[in-house]
């Protein structure tokens, strides 16, 4: 048997863009994913903070130390630029495994999104 558990967290970050007529996907600054252990392509869900919207997407890789958090297609209707988000993604571990998982959780500088 597997369980879902959460794996990794970037905490509190400002959405920079939102991009309604690209294809989908948030993009997220290369150091961000990164230090949060995210993979390309990964789902991840967004909370937004501001509006309590919740939904799942993937990753796209933005440009590392330019703090970029760009909700786009679909998604961009979500949030608003300035926006504050946080997002979760989670893995498939069996139970003996989660009991020790330890997730990665960041807190970038609220204001830059940049890692201080």
């Amino acid at each position: 048997m597997l369980i879902e558990v959460f794996k990794s967290k970037i905490h509190r970050v400002k959405v920079t863009a939102s991009d309604l007529n690209y294809i989908g996907s948030i993009t997220i600054d290369e150091d961000l994913i990164d230090a949060a252990g995210l993979i390309v392509g990964e789902k991840v869900q967004i909370v937004n903070v501001d509006n309590g919207e919740r939904f799942d997407t993937y990753v796209i890789k933005g440009r590392r130390k330019s703090g970029e958090i760009c909700l786009n297609g679909p998604a961009a209707r979500r949030v608003q630029r300035g926006d504050t988000v946080i997002i979760i993604a989670y893995a498939w571990l069996t139970p003996e495994e989660a009991t020790t998982f330890q997730p990665k959780i960041i807190f970038p500088n609220e204001n830059t999104n940049l890692l201080t």
